[in-house]
């Protein structure tokens, strides 16, 4: 029970000073920068817009306010549009901490969106090849930029995007519907999937690569993840789990432990793609003003490759 309140008590502490507006640090006081590193362009690797007017009638926008429409850029040749519908960041409702609280799950996804995603949607674009008539499953996937950029870029056989929140997995099946011509002959579908439930024997140990961004941050989450990334993947050689994500003081390190102990293999690579390295030294020698408080410990994502197989 006590577990439970701790795990309660920090998503709401999170999403409370992720979506309060920035002030200054008063002495003595933690800052929202020492929280979540959230920011409002990241690496900025995918562009996007908020698309208003009659393309947002015309893909059934609410007139509530709630809801918005972002057209994402993908950074291919022609560069295709993605547009999703999804929620304002400043939005938030007393039913989303109910949600949380039912199925124990991390509500964050719903309402902001982390730098890890679009580094994640970007390095997987730009390794198109390694999907090629491949299952590929995104685990937490908040509204599943990755996913959909998989379905759209490469040449999976079939994308499953998936979350435990039941709301995000709403968005998620009206955004596949509206972006239907974009896939090809890609199967894309979502999916409500809790890491600590019993796997559909039909997924079980037959997706060939895993994909999640800033999923490591909970600890009490750790178990379950590395538990479903085992019962997923499937046992070949060329079979992965590709995570990125930052070291988050030690939680990343305590996440990699328990991969350990269940028999997965892993390799962690800190330089794995030249631009997105060359955008976190311009970061950290602090050359760019759009990401004053950027510190690598919560912002950098690191790649995280796992496997049945991986070196020893």
């Amino acid at each position: 029970m006590e577990k439970s309140k701790s795990s309660a008590s920090l998503r709401w502490k999170i999403l409370r000073r992720s979506l309060r507006a920035p002030s200054p640090s008063v002495s003595g006081q933690p800052s929202r920068e020492n929280v979540s590193r959230r920011t409002s362009t990241g690496f900025n690797l995918i562009k996007c817009r908020v698309l208003d007017g009659q393309l947002a009638e015309n893909l059934q926008i609410s007139s509530n306010g709630k809801d918005i429409c972002v057209s994402y850029s993908l950074p291919i040749g022609d560069d295709k549009e993605l547009n999703m519908i999804q929620r304002r960041e400043d939005t938030i409702e007393l039913n989303d901490f109910e949600v949380s609280t039912k199925y124990n799950i991390d509500t964050t996804g719903l309402v902001c969106r982390w730098p890890s995603e679009d580094v994640l949607a970007y390095y997987c674009i730009n390794h198109a090849d390694f999907f090629r008539s491949k299952r590929v499953l995104e685990l937490g996937s908040g509204y599943g930029l990755t996913g959909f950029a998989i379905a759209a870029c490469t040449d999976a056989s079939e994308v499953i995007i998936s979350d435990g929140n039941p709301q995000v997995v709403d968005y998620i099946q009206r955004n596949v519907d509206i972006n239907g011509e974009l896939f090809r002959g890609t199967k894309v579908e979502s999916m409500i999937l809790h890491w600590d439930q019993e796997i559909m024997s039909e997924l079980a140990n037959s997706v060939d690569v895993i994909v999640a961004s800033d999923c490591t941050f909970f600890k009490e989450f750790h178990e379950s993840l590395a538990q479903v990334v085992k019962r997923l993947l499937k046992q070949s050689p060329t079979s992965e789990a590709i995570f990125l994500g930052p070291k988050r003081g030690d939680s990343l390190h305590k996440f990699l432990e328990r991969i350990r102990e269940i028999g997965l293999k892993y390799e962690l690579i800190e330089r794995y793609d030249d631009v997105i390295w060359s955008l976190h030294q311009k970061f950290l020698g602090g050359n760019d003003a759009s990401w004053t408080n950027y510190d690598p410990e919560h912002c950098y994502p690191l790649l995280l490759k796992i496997s049945f197989c991986g070196p020893e």
